[in-house]
């Protein structure tokens, strides 16, 4: 990865990861794919690796990123889907020709129809999204609980009750927000 650019903030769930390329929606935004070459890299570590990426493939992906994050978010708070945001993950989905493989390890890997096709892997993503916003997998979407993120992340917690969409990220702020404002008020207290 380049270090000019922020971490990617990887999950276990590839729809909501892929919303996580853009962080901090509600505070200083943090763009996570500026590039092509840098979508390249998150498609990479992502399991849908292409060669190359265009301007206008990048536009698409942040186009469904964003599709995605404004449906998982009115899923989550029990609000209708917005229908242009319906529309752009369906369009995505239909577009793609990945196929699903199953390797010796008994591991899925997807395969696309060509290494440049950033399409396919948009495809993927957005069939992704669609399982999880159709409650066909097991878990539910929730908002991130930090004001200035307000991520929607699957929640497959067994007790379905997780706050942060990350917790080393997000959870850990606001652990040390609260740790250092309860020091403000109590200035004696042990460390």
């Amino acid at each position: 990865m380049r270090a000019e650019f922020p971490d990617f903030r990887l999950g276990n769930v590839l729809a909501t990861s892929f919303t996580g390329t853009l962080s901090e929606r509600r505070g200083n935004p943090v763009e996570r794919i500026p590039t092509p070459q840098r979508l390249v890299d998150w498609l990479a570590v992502s399991g849908l690796a292409v060669d190359s990426c265009t301007a206008a493939q990048l536009d698409l992906a942040r186009e469904l990123r964003e599709s995605i994050h404004a449906a998982a978010t009115a899923a989550a708070i029990g609000n209708a889907l917005p229908a242009s945001a319906v529309q752009v993950i369906n369009d995505c989905s239909v577009h793609g020709r990945a196929a699903a493989i199953l390797t010796p390890e008994g591991k899925r890997r997807w395969r696309l129809s060509s290494a440049s096709c950033v399409e396919d892997a948009l495809s993927v993503i957005a069939a992704d999204a669609i399982s999880i916003i159709a409650g066909e997998r097991d878990g539910k979407l929730a908002l991130c609980a930090s004001p200035t993120c307000q991520a929607a992340f699957f929640d497959t917690s067994q007790s379905r009750t997780r706050k942060w969409c990350d917790m080393n990220t997000c959870g850990n702020r606001q652990k040390k927000a609260r740790f250092n404002a309860n020091q403000r008020k109590n200035p004696g207290s042990v460390k």
